[in-house]
């Protein structure tokens, strides 16, 4: 008993103790009820976050192919565990990219989210170094060329795995026509046909989000890549701050590099999808260090604002060309996105299933 309580006659003190006692239970029953049964911050089936958003990335693999060496390298650096890790596959069956579900991605995802992007590609380089490809084209893809060889066993696989996973055919499908993927009806036969494909080998894991880069000066094309919504879960869009990287020459803060694509996405594609900013990142901007870490922490403020984006997963690897480092493993980028992943919207109990 402390001091403020340690006078009164023993009646007194009796009184104190028992009311105490009542005290204590009752909020012990209220705290039981809100964690135990009221469930309001329990993800839903789509692996919807109802109170805040996942905090992922995609981070590349180290020179001797470890992708759990480098991410938690990555976490260390940020002072968190990631909700989310991002990875990448082609179609050719490899153990290096075409298997999904490798064994470091077991283990990452034993306490993490998972999100699969599947490309109906073979890369000419080992983790798609060099960003060389070969298309399988999508006709093919719908036609069921690639059923029995290369769909079902990676279906499988998934199957196998047991717990869900986020799983993106083909992201950024709008730049894909240019490179010969084929037509956006091809690419919609395509997308439902695996769709349809997991459901009969009864893959029921699996968190479906359409991707999109969300550049409006695709919008046409988006909107008839869009497979509809029985097929698709979330939507996932691609937008950064690329600045000097592409020779732009404003520089697009958080908010405005993402909201006219999520708005735009809402009003014409689908207004009930939850969205995923499936990659997001900002260039540096060498005569201004201090905009990287700026950018960031803006992160935690705009969120709320856009209500719908319930995944945040950033784009952690550099990409060719001139002034297009869009990693943060040092100086301000990595500062600011310490302190927007430490916001309490970024911290949600990830499923264990």
């Amino acid at each position: 008993m402390t001091g403020r309580h340690g006078r009164g006659d023993p009646w007194t003190r009796l009184a104190i103790a028992l009311a105490a006692v009542g005290a204590l239970t009752a909020g012990i029953g209220v705290w039981s009820t809100l964690t135990e049964d009221d469930g309001r911050c329990t993800p839903d089936a789509r692996l919807v976050a109802p109170c805040g958003a996942w905090w992922g990335a995609y981070i590349p693999y180290d020179e001797d192919s470890s992708l759990t060496r480098p991410v938690y390298a990555f976490e260390k650096k940020i002072g968190r565990k990631l909700d989310l890790v991002y990875t990448y596959h082609d179609m050719s069956g490899s153990r290096a990219d075409g298997e999904l579900l490798t064994p470091d991605e077991r283990e990452l995802g034993r306490e993490r989210l998972l999100m699969l992007a599947w490309e109906s590609t073979v890369w000419t380089e080992k983790h798609h170094a060099n960003w060389t490809e070969k298309q399988l084209g999508w006709k093919n893809i719908a036609s069921g060329a690639y059923d029995t060889s290369v769909i079902d066993p990676q279906a499988r696989r998934i199957k196998e795995y047991g717990k869900r996973v986020f799983f993106s055919f083909d992201q950024e499908a709008d730049f894909r026509i240019p490179e010969g993927a084929g037509t956006p009806e091809e690419y919609v036969a395509a997308y439902r046909h695996l769709h349809d494909r997991f459901e009969r080998l009864g893959v029921t894991n699996v968190v479906w989000v359409w991707t999109v880069s969300g550049y409006l000066g695709n919008a046409d094309t988006m909107k008839r890549l869009y497979p509809g919504d029985a097929y698709v879960d979330w939507i996932g869009m691609d937008q950064y701050n690329y600045y000097l990287c592409h020779k732009s020459p404003d520089w697009l803060d958080f908010e405005k590099s993402q909201r006219p694509s999520y708005d735009w996405l809402r009003k014409n594609v689908s207004a009930d999808k939850p969205i995923m900013l499936s990659e997001f990142s900002t260039a540096p901007d060498p005569k201004k260090p201090e905009r990287q870490r700026d950018w960031y922490t803006a992160i935690p403020k705009a969120a709320p604002t856009l209500p719908e984006a319930r995944a945040y997963v950033h784009w952690n690897r550099a990409v060719p060309g001139p002034g297009c480092d869009l990693t943060i493993d040092a100086g301000p980028g990595l500062e600011g996105y310490r302190i927007a992943g430490r916001d309490p919207y970024f911290r949600q109990d990830v499923p264990d299933r």
